[in-house]
């Protein structure tokens, strides 16, 4: 089973490298980019087959280590 976690700063943290990112972009001709936001994915390989568990331990992955939960949000789809 394969999930994919999508990280994001929470609305209102201050996204430095997502201001970059829209200023570069007016910098290269591409106007009317009001805001960016930068996160990162992370897909993992689980040897688990029961959906339920994996979500379970997905969620704790991220809750310990993936997502620092106090500025960012996090969401597990799987595929």
């Amino acid at each position: 089973m394969k999930a994919r976690v999508h990280i994001m700063l929470k609305n209102g943290v201050l996204d430095p490298q997502g201001e970059a990112v829209r200023h570069a972009l007016g910098t290269l001709g591409f106007e009317g980019v009001e805001g960016v936001r930068q996160g990162k994915v992370i897909e993992l390989d689980l040897i688990e087959t029961d959906r339920a568990a994996a979500e379970k331990r997905v969620g704790e992955m991220c809750e310990k280590l993936l997502a620092n939960t106090v500025i960012e949000t996090y969401h597990v789809e799987f595929i």
